[in-house]
């Protein structure tokens, strides 16, 4: 089968010509092996990365470019009602650190950068501990797809679908979900020392969580990243391999992209980027 990837002109965003057909695993682009192997999608994500500006809110390179090459990923599992949003969850940071961070992928901007809380038990300051078993009250790490709202104990709250099997698939049966606490923000990180805790679920400071929920619902992209090399070594998702079709090798060719000297490729588009 062949797929035809195109790059939108406003920022990147790989889209797969085919979408309405259901493409074989097994054929997506391998992004873990040489960069000759998908430059496509490598330096999409490097350009992106430059025009948000993404350093200056502390998440690295390498952690933006795993979330990018999931996004594509599920978006060709047709997955995603929303492929335009990407969230990241960096619990490779301090817990003090601003580590959320809601990307509009099409438009390159960051709409919000604030804090999350991790599982009490997945560690103190940094997560270090994951689970996918009820009751861990642990942390999961890996790719979910952010689904229906509802109101609970938490107050207004967001469930999540795993997609990585043995990983994060039962997050819906553990109740791990996105909501606000009123424990996790800077005053508390002044007076205790550290944001609060969870009992595993990804929650934010309470007021802002609202427009989180309404911004990323129903069908995007949520990646929970650490530096755990078990994950790295077992998640489908960063391990899909593919050898790109030679429309797309062709398509190299004609990117709107400009290096110069020792500096990353950058999409030329002009876009204003705002941060809310």
């Amino acid at each position: 089968m062949v797929y035809g990837i195109l790059l939108a002109a406003s920022v990147g965003f790989i889209v797969p010509a085919n979408a309405n057909n259901n493409p074989d695993p097994k054929k997506f682009p391998s992004l873990l092996s040489s960069p000759s192997d998908a430059p496509v999608i490598r330096r999409a994500a490097d350009s992106l990365y430059n025009i948000i500006g993404l350093g200056m809110y502390g998440l690295e390179r390498e952690v933006f470019f795993s979330a990018y090459k999931g996004l594509q990923y599920l978006d060709n599992q047709d997955k995603l009602k929303k492929p335009n949003l990407l969230t990241i969850c960096d619990y490779s940071q301090s817990s003090n650190n601003k580590r959320l961070y809601v990307i509009d992928v099409v438009n390159a901007r960051l709409l919000y950068n604030t804090y999350v809380s991790h599982g009490k038990n997945s560690g103190h300051e940094f997560a270090t501990r994951f689970s996918n078993i009820a009751n861990s009250n642990q942390s999961s790490l890996g790719f979910m797809v952010t689904a229906e709202t509802y109101n609970g104990k938490a107050g207004y709250s967001m469930r999540f679908d795993g997609m990585e099997r043995g990983i994060n698939d039962k997050v819906r049966m553990r109740d791990i979900v996105f909501h606000g606490s009123r424990f996790v923000n800077e005053n508390t990180m002044i007076d205790r020392g550290l944001i609060g805790n969870s009992l595993g679920c990804p929650a934010v400071p309470y007021g802002i969580h609202t427009r989180i929920i309404n911004e990323i619902k129903g069908g995007s992209c949520f990646y929970i990243h650490s530096a755990d090399q078990l994950y790295a070594r077992t998640s489908s998702v960063l391990n899909a391999r593919f050898d790109l079709e030679p429309e797309a090798l062709a398509m190299q060719q004609n990117l709107p992209l400009q290096a110069e000297g020792n500096q990353l490729p950058v999409i030329q588009t002009g876009a204003t980027l705002t941060h809310k």
